[in-house]
């Protein structure tokens, strides 16, 4: 345990240092994120997740700078360059930037130019310039430097070698270094030009043709976007400050005084700036900014990617799931309440009358037959139509009509997990599945895929992928993990990302159950082999067993606390399962007779929580949605129409929502709401239903403008709701209407932005 790190990270994240000691050993231990926040709460002072994977991520930082400050200490010691001053200086360090700079003169590096000055023996004319005195004449002294054999053919030519040196000595400083760090990032300015001749072949990327911002106020989106655009060598990026602002501090820190040994110094720096500083700072400025806007993406990612997973499930029904299409027709899958394949078929409802009319009997025959509770309808090409076609069969009103959203849907039809659930179907029946699958439990399917292709975030492709995938793994395995998994019917994908497990165990379990049958109970679980006591402390509490003889098997309590519950029950001359019933008997427990050492009031309350709602789901109670009638093309959309809609994807600029066209909308971020919207997500969410209001249509380029504010401009009068009944003119706003050119340039950032990938 490193006490430096500990009160380092206690300083920053404003967390007591108990706190911060405690998670540190626990995540020291190998316990995961999900358990200690739940139950390890009396050790960490009830940290939640956020906080104690910020330590957690900290703790990571930190030893990398630890890792990175021994190999540079190793290899000074290895050349004799390690003084203790130089010692002192390293071990000071607090950031990687400026332990690089304190090594970057002893740094082995290519022949430079001052490397060259040097071996021609002109380093000690560079450190008489440097002593700036009046009486000194840099051009008399040079002479003594003049040596045609070592290549100094002129006094000029000794001078120029003494400013490359003061030239280095300018660029590898580390007080330099980090007051222009700190100048770049306070004044610099990104500038975007494009390159000249790709006008019309990067047009997607016209808003920043010729396009500058402050560096430390420029979004993050819009950043990513730069950098990608100049990836594809449509624009040429630039990040600098004023450069009088930059020679301005070197000059403060190396320039003595006014004559002519000064005016070397001088040019030096100019030269120094110009030819060396200058792009190593930009660089640096460009990894900063990189990292920040790849914080900012991957946080919107895996927020989008909880409110999707945490999605209200319809629960264990019969469903019909039908994956639509024209030209191939409908592919219709049956699945029993637990998602197990009964039957599939392919109707062609779009096709001819007689077609239709066949798809009608086959339709009514299978719900019939398998006694279907709900039917789900990919939101994929056709799904109007197909939609149209279900609700038109005059089917019972029980059974729910959904559009489920099939994103990603064929990454996992063509996965190695869909080949190994079904290895006799073809993609088009695993997809069909999978949509499926999806409306009763979102959680449950949306595991199989990467994370990646469910298509939720910004500029996903552009950002540190190693990072994207340890938010979103992160995301996924608390989802899972708040949620609770039921051991006996739970696949693979998902006990891989239940707390102590992983893919090796996860298929463990599954080989022991296709084995031995159902667990009868948390027990059994240590039996699996190669699961062990400090897997199972981990696992146990997150994994149901529905049908045990234990009541508490079926909670969130863990098996290190039933001995409390036992005792609580006895207490109260009753049994464990009569606590979990009785709200009268758990009423009158007093909690502070069973605070122990190392059970506090925290656990205590949290059983007694798990002892009234058993196995809660923590999400929301499913309810349908069902988009306006009669709108299910994108040219069936007019200015004005009022319509409701699902939020798809939520990013910096604003928010895509489904309104039922097979093309999301955009909600710019000006229009989520009257009032400042600084943060997209402090308005709505993934999955959320809302209503919209059409701005504007682009068919040509499949461009839809939506508005979630209420008021009503003055622009609106005679347009039409989306039941066709004129809009009544109101009177105009007072204020001056705002752009459309805004509007305009979000969308080319925005569907940019977006790149889902596998949609279909």
């Amino acid at each position: 345990m490193n006490e430096t790190h500990v009160d380092r990270i206690a300083e920053e994240l404003k967390i007591p240092k108990q706190q911060v000691r405690a998670t540190a050993l626990l995540l020291a231990d190998g316990a995961t994120v999900p358990f200690i926040s739940r139950y390890r709460k009396e050790a960490t002072g009830s940290l939640d997740e956020v906080a104690i994977t910020a330590i957690r991520q900290r703790l990571s930082q930190l030893a990398e700078l630890d890792e990175r400050r021994a190999a540079i200490k190793k290899s000074l010691a290895e050349r004799e360059l390690l003084s203790a001053e130089l010692e002192a200086a390293i071990d000071a360090a607090e950031t990687m930037a400026v332990l690089e700079d304190i090594y970057l003169p002893f740094r082995p590096k290519r022949r430079t130019r001052a490397m060259v000055a040097r071996e021609r023996g002109l380093e000690p004319l560079a450190l008489l310039i440097m002593e700036q005195r009046d009486e000194l004449d840099p051009q008399q002294a040079a002479l003594a430097f003049v040596d045609e054999e070592k290549g100094v053919a002129s006094a000029d030519d000794a001078l120029a070698g003494a400013r490359d040196i003061i030239a280095e000595m300018a660029s590898e400083d580390a007080d330099i270094r980090r007051e222009l760090r700190a100048l770049f990032e306070e004044e610099g300015v990104v500038h975007s030009r494009v390159v000249k001749g790709k006008e019309v072949e990067g047009a997607k990327y016209r808003d920043y043709f010729d396009w500058k911002e402050p560096v430390k106020k420029v979004a993050g989106h819009r950043l990513l976007a730069m950098y990608r655009g100049e990836k594809e060598e449509f624009l040429r990026l630039s990040i600098m400050p004023p450069e009088e602002s930059a020679l301005a501090h070197i000059r403060r820190r190396m320039v003595r005084g006014v004559n002519a040994s000064s005016q070397q110094v001088d040019q030096a720096i100019e030269d120094a700036y110009s030819r060396l500083l200058s792009w190593s700072m930009e660089t640096d400025i460009r990894v900063a900014t990189k990292e920040r806007a790849d914080r900012e993406a991957i946080s919107v990612f895996a927020a989008n990617l909880r409110e999707l997973l945490m999605a209200s499930p319809l629960g264990q029904k019969a469903i019909m799931a039908i994956d639509p299409g024209f030209r191939t027709g409908c592919k219709v899958v049956c699945l029993d309440p637990q998602g197990k394949l009964m039957h599939f078929t392919a109707i062609y409802p779009t096709q001819s009358d007689a077609q239709a009319k066949e798809a009608a009997l086959t339709v009514m025959a299978l719900c019939e037959r398998f006694k279907i509770e709900a039917i789900a309808i990919g939101n994929g090409t056709a799904s109007r139509e197909t939609e149209a076609f279900v609700r038109g069969l005059g089917l019972p009103s029980s059974i729910p009509i959904v559009l489920v959203n099939e994103s990603g849907a064929s990454i996992y039809s063509a996965s190695d997990v869909a080949r190994e659930e079904f290895p006799d179907q073809d993609v088009t029946v695993r997809g069909s599945v999978s949509i499926g699958r999806r409306l009763m439990d979102p959680l449950a399917e949306l595991v199989k895929i990467d994370a990646k292709s469910i298509g939720v975030g910004q500029y996903q492709h552009d950002v540190n992928q190693h990072e994207l995938k340890e938010a979103l793994d992160d995301v996924v395995m608390s989802c899972v993990n708040a949620v609770g998994v039921e051991i006996n019917t739970a696949s693979h994908s998902i006990l891989t990302y239940v707390s102590g497990l992983g893919p090796s165990l996860a298929k463990s379990i599954v080989a022991y159950r296709d084995s031995h049958g159902a667990f009868a109970g948390r027990d059994e679980i240590k039996k699996v082999p190669r699961l062990g006591p400090k897997a199972f402390e981990q696992a146990a509490g997150f994994l149901r067993v529905r049908d045990s003889k234990n009541p508490l098997d079926r909670s969130a309590v863990h098996p290190e606390s039933y001995a409390i519950v036992e005792r609580m029950a006895k207490d109260s001359g009753c049994s464990v399962a009569d606590l979990m019933h009785d709200k009268s008997l758990r009423d009158r427990i007093d909690l502070a007779r069973y605070v122990t050492d190392t059970v506090g009031l925290p656990t205590l309350t949290d059983i007694m929580a798990e002892l009234a709602r058993p196995g809660r789901d923590p999400r929301a109670a499913f309810e349908p949605h069902q988009f306006a009638e009669g709108v299910s093309a994108i040219e069936d959309l007019k200015p004005g129409m009022t319509l409701n809609g699902i939020v798809t994807n939520v990013t910096n600029f604003g928010a895509f929502v489904d309104i039922g066209v097979h093309q999301d909308g955009l909600v710019h971020v000006s229009e989520l709401s009257e009032s400042f919207v600084k943060n997209p997500m402090d308005v709505v969410k993934v999955q959320q239903k809302v209503k919209v209001r059409v701005m504007s249509v682009d068919i040509e380029r499949r461009r839809i403008a939506l508005s979630m504010r209420s008021d009503t401009r003055a622009d609106d009068a005679g347009t039409v709701t989306a039941s066709g009944v004129p809009r009544v003119k109101r009177p105009p706003r007072k204020e001056p209407p705002r752009p459309e050119s805004a509007m305009a340039k979000a969308f080319a950032k925005a569907m940019d932005a977006r790149r889902p990938a596998g949609k279909r």
